[in-house]
């Protein structure tokens, strides 16, 4: 049987896999993409092949382990970056293994490949006077003031990713009891988020300043009617941050990103009582393990977490069956 070429199978990865049988997002597939790109880049400076001349075997897991080293050592790449660019690799092996059987044994090899482990660094969020403090800020007499206005009390009250926010369109909303956003996450799933009507109201003010009336028109654009970029939401957001520091230092971290309002709304719908399982749901998570780092990250919720535990352990504890026992420490390591 004729052995197919490795740009056989990246190809039709790219092509035919990714966007259609697997539905990812535009910016997941442009993740895969560099981390090829990089390999190969990796393959032509160790001298190890040139692109011309790739086979089915460079793709190995020597040459593999060597190019996520080179990703820290000579790129400077962090390990989450690394254990992205070995997320894609993964990926791509576990659908040649489907594809071809006969390249099962090459490809297992790579996916044993571990994740590097690293420390895992807190959430970072706003209390919810800082974020009322940064509503303040932008100019709400002004069309452009209006437009930053909306975004952020859209970012904060749909907890959407600036992704979800930049694709968001006039149909996308709906102005009634209860008003609503429609958003479309990783996976091209659907969401319905509830807002306030403070929100939609600041919503309306923004499209009836800006004249959008258009369905299909871009709910967050520029002047020339496109739109925004993420770097642009990232610009927006930290431009008012700044602003907010200056005056309430004590409120705000050093850089504000989109994604601090998502986390923000989540630990404050937990503080409020909200089950982890509404959460995941609001935030679009594929798991409830992901929502899960909002519960870890406060002290307080880890209070009530102990207590929650110890209510579950009374007197007659030996009448939990080991299974039971087992369980709950499990519980409590994973939550405490």
């Amino acid at each position: 049987m004729h052995r197919k070429e490795l740009s056989y199978y990246v190809t039709h990865f790219f092509t035919k896999y990714l966007g259609n049988e697997a539905g990812l997002s535009i910016n997941t597939v442009k993740s895969y993409r560099d981390a090829f790109i990089l390999f190969f880049k990796y393959l032509k400076e160790s001298g190890i092949c040139k692109i011309s001349k790739l086979k089915m075997d460079t793709l190995n897991a020597d040459n593999i382990s060597g190019f996520l080293d080179w990703l820290e050592s000579s790129r400077g790449c962090s390990i989450s970056t690394r254990n992205q660019r070995l997320a894609a690799l993964k990926a791509f092996c576990g659908y040649v293994a489907r594809e071809s059987p006969e390249e099962n044994s090459l490809c297992q090899d790579i996916l044993k490949i571990r994740i590097k482990k690293t420390s895992q660094k807190p959430v970072e969020y706003l209390n919810k006077d800082a974020v009322e403090y940064l509503l303040k800020m932008p100019d709400s007499h002004s069309t452009l003031g209006l437009r930053d206005l909306a975004m952020i009390v859209l970012m904060y009250e749909s907890g959407c990713r600036v992704q979800e926010l930049i694709d968001l369109r006039l149909g996308d909303i709906a102005f009634r009891s209860p008003n609503t956003v429609t958003l479309t996450g990783k996976g091209n799933k659907a969401r319905i988020i509830p807002i306030s009507a403070n929100a939609a109201a600041i919503v309306k003010a923004y499209l009836k300043s800006a004249n959008i009336c258009d369905m299909a028109h871009p709910i967050f654009a520029n002047r020339y009617g496109k739109p925004l970029s993420r770097s642009g939401v990232s610009y927006v957001l930290d431009k008012y941050g700044r602003v907010a520091r200056r005056k309430m230092p004590e409120l705000y971290p050093s850089k504000l990103h989109p994604h601090i309002l998502r986390h923000s709304k989540a630990m404050h719908l937990l503080e409020n009582g909200v089950n982890l399982i509404y959460i995941r749901d609001f935030l679009g998570h594929s798991s409830v393990t992901t929502t899960e780092i909002y519960a870890r990250c406060n002290p307080e919720l880890k209070r009530k977490y102990i207590e929650q535990a110890g209510n579950l352990i009374t007197e007659t504890v030996e009448e939990y069956s080991e299974s039971e026992k087992e369980a709950l420490v499990a519980w409590l390591r994973k939550n405490i």
